[in-house]
């Protein structure tokens, strides 16, 4: 494994140094002082183990790390942590955040694609690869389970990375609150939650109100977000939980990309279009889940889950022409996971096997719009049917009781059907299924109690999405698509140094991509193709140092290389380019002041690297830091009643940026600038 990264020469010498500092602590370390840290267990690769038995790379955020003195209305706000992970548009919920994991859903123009998004053992990844994020409820969520790698043995289609998000359930947090926000651009929100348990009972509900104005013209929105869980424990360790989620954003307004001239003359204005047209969308969704757990279901434990959604959907996009476009969505899914131990011969084995199945249903239609905003007549009418099928079993042999060998397999059937309902410009429909294998193989070495290395390699594959099948020349599914494939291999140290009180995650990555399914713009309008390979190489590390009793540093540090290895359209070749839309070097550092009960103060530093915006090359972005400060405290009311403030400011310093890049942007229009200096402040009551 090769790994091409361009390093500076500070940063590398700062990377020499932590390494040559820790290596030392290891030397000076006892063997008693490896106890002085609480043992994490981690549940993303869905095989629970100690995060120091997990051969892979993972990364993990407690309840503190999400809510402390934050907003909690995007995820870039904590997930900001996590090496290997870089987000984009937190200032636009019309188009949503895109997240990139090693470079894994950097095509998408707008949401997520490639990445599986969890959210309490629900998949928010749809079977054809797309994940929406605005029904995530922060507020209530307690952990959230980063696995910053390929992971499709463990969750199919579209696995490049995985969010785990786990939200509470009132067993652990007892009481009700009240919390309202102010800020800049118009920033108002509103939160009611109230949790807790009674005798087998036990429930959690929580409820917000936002409402934003925006930086930007045309970049208003209004969203209201209603999570519950409601558990019953059944006796002889079984339980059955009930979750509800319900969504209703009646307008989230899309100021659109500006293109360089009109950057410099105004940052806060909206694209020509999205004015005109007043571009934007609503969203009305309901969810159910239901789960049960037998965790002695004879020898081992047995889980099964399943839920419900409906999702209506309506957006305008900023230019004239096929561009009103909205869906009703019905998803459905479920899945059986049975855990057991055993012995093979001597040897302890624990072991997983499982199903998935999901479904989604879009009727989907599409509208003319002229220049003075008027819908006309309907251009489309079809329903898009995803059926995902898959099994795996995954298994932990332990060898010896330091090293473990980790073995997992999957095979996914993965079915895309359009049946056309308006056939006057010819029948478009189609179906395309796709068989896929998927492997993983892990080997972890834990030296020390609390000290582990490990290497894992494993697959993964990816299949277009309905809106990456459309065929440029008409006629259904595009034949020349298909699903792009990904090999992902990795070295890993994680462990904990008493001494320094400092805990430390290093892995080096490399990924091959085949097919890679890379966008590109013909009159207009996105289409998709498998224009060549790439290669992603790279170091990601996590520190946390527990400098004094009231001090701690967090610092993520990503240093990489992603490039086209091949790439070869009609007219062009980007061979040994850079993959548009992704930095090279992000670098994250969090100084916390815990002071007395609540009180806190964390500074936050971040540094984004440069990137190109385009296939070719032609349109750089500059790198930029970026300071962000925020600060708490907490009285005591009563005996049971609490008061929580605390103020945040982004952009300490009014650094000029862009909260997003619209790769291979048409006419020049790559860029959203993001708000300068902002403010904002809460007010939370306990009881």
């Amino acid at each position: 494994m090769f790994i091409k990264v361009p390093l500076k020469v500070t940063t590398t010498s700062f990377c020499l140094l932590i390494c040559l500092g820790a290596g030392q602590s290891w030397a000076q370390e006892s063997p008693a002082s490896d106890s002085t840290m609480a043992t994490l267990e981690v549940t993303a690769p869905r095989l629970s183990r100690e995060l120091y038995a997990t051969p892979a790379a993972v990364s993990t955020l407690d309840r503190e790390a999400i809510a402390q003195g934050q907003q909690r209305t995007r995820l870039d706000e904590a997930l900001v942590r996590v090496p290997g992970m870089f987000l984009q548009n937190r200032d636009n919920f019309a188009q949503g955040q895109r997240i990139s994991i090693r470079g894994f859903g950097a095509r998408a123009p707008f949401g997520v694609r490639g990445i599986t998004v969890m959210v309490d053992g629900i998949p928010y990844t749809l079977p054809d690869g797309q994940a929406q994020l605005d029904a995530i409820d922060l507020d209530s969520a307690e952990r959230i389970e980063v696995i910053r790698g390929p992971s499709s043995v463990l969750y199919g289609n579209a696995a490049g990375g995985v969010i785990d998000i786990t939200t509470a359930d009132g067993r652990d947090n007892p009481g009700s609150s009240v919390r309202t926000e102010v800020g800049s651009d118009g920033y108002r929100k509103a939160v009611v939650q109230t949790g807790g348990a009674q005798g087998d009972w036990s429930h959690h509900v929580s409820f917000s109100a936002l409402n934003v104005d925006g930086y930007r013209e045309q970049s208003s929105t209004e969203k209201y977000l209603l999570n519950a869980k409601l558990r019953r424990e059944l006796g002889s360790d079984r339980a059955l939980t009930a979750i509800i989620n319900l969504l209703e954003n009646p307008r989230s307004e899309d100021p659109g990309a500006l293109n360089a001239g009109e950057v410099a003359r105004g940052r806060d204005q909206a694209a020509p279009n999205s004015l005109a047209l007043d571009a934007g969308q609503n969203v009305d969704q309901q969810l159910i889940g239901l789960q049960y757990e037998d965790l002695s279901v004879g020898p081992g434990e047995f889980y099964i889950k399943g839920f419900v959604a409906q999702r209506d959907f309506e957006q305008q996009l900023p230019y004239v022409g096929d561009s009103r476009i909205g869906y009703q969505r019905d998803y459905l899914g479920a899945s059986a996971e049975y855990h057991h131990e055993v012995s093979l011969g001597s040897l302890p084995l624990s072991y997983i096997t499982g199903v998935d199945v999901a479904r989604q249903d879009d009727e989907r239609f599409r509208n003319a719009v002229n220049g003075q905003g008027v819908v006309g007549e309907q251009l489309a009418e079809e329903i898009q049917t995803a059926t995902s099928a898959g099994v795996f079993a995954q298994g932990d042999l332990a060898l010896t009781e330091q090293v473990t060998l980790s073995l997992g397999a999957r095979f996914d059937s993965v079915e895309l059907e359009v049946d056309d309902r308006y056939l006057s410009d010819g029948d478009q429909s189609g179906e395309q299924t796709f068989n896929e294998w998927s492997g993983s193989a892990g080997l972890s070495y834990r030296y020390r109690p609390q000290h582990q290395v490990y290497v894992n390699t494993g697959t993964a594959f990816e299949t277009p999405t309905f809106s990456e099948f459309a065929n440029p020349v008409g006629g259904g599914f595009n034949p020349s698509v298909s699903p792009q494939k990904a090999w992902n291999r990795e070295v890993g140290a994680r462990g904990y140094i008493a001494p320094l009180a400092m805990d430390y995650d290093l892995t080096l990555f490399s990924v091959r991509v085949r097919d890679e399914l890379v966008p590109y713009d013909d009159g207009g309008r996105t289409f998709y193709q498998n224009a060549g390979d790439t290669d992603r190489d790279g170091i990601e590390l996590a520190l946390g140092w527990q400098l004094a009793d009231q001090w701690r540093l967090d610092s993520a540090l990503t240093l990489a290389s992603y490039e086209f290895d091949r790439f070869i359209t009609p007219s062009e070749s980007f061979g040994g380019n850079r993959i548009p839309g992704l930095p090279e070097q992000t670098w994250v550092n969090q100084l916390t002041w815990q002071g007395l009960d609540e009180r806190f103060a964390t500074l936050e530093t971040q540094y984004v690297g440069d990137m190109v915006a385009d296939n070719a090359n032609e349109t750089e972005v500059d790198s930029y830091w970026l300071v962000n400060l925020r600060v708490g405290d907490g009285w005591q009311l009563g005996s049971d009643t609490r008061l929580n403030a605390y103020v945040g400011v982004r952009n300490l310093f009014d650094e000029e940026h862009y909260a997003n890049v619209r790769l291979n942007g048409t006419f020049g229009r790559f860029y959203e600038p993001a708000p300068g200096r902002s403010v904002y402040g809460g007010l939370e009551v306990r009881f």
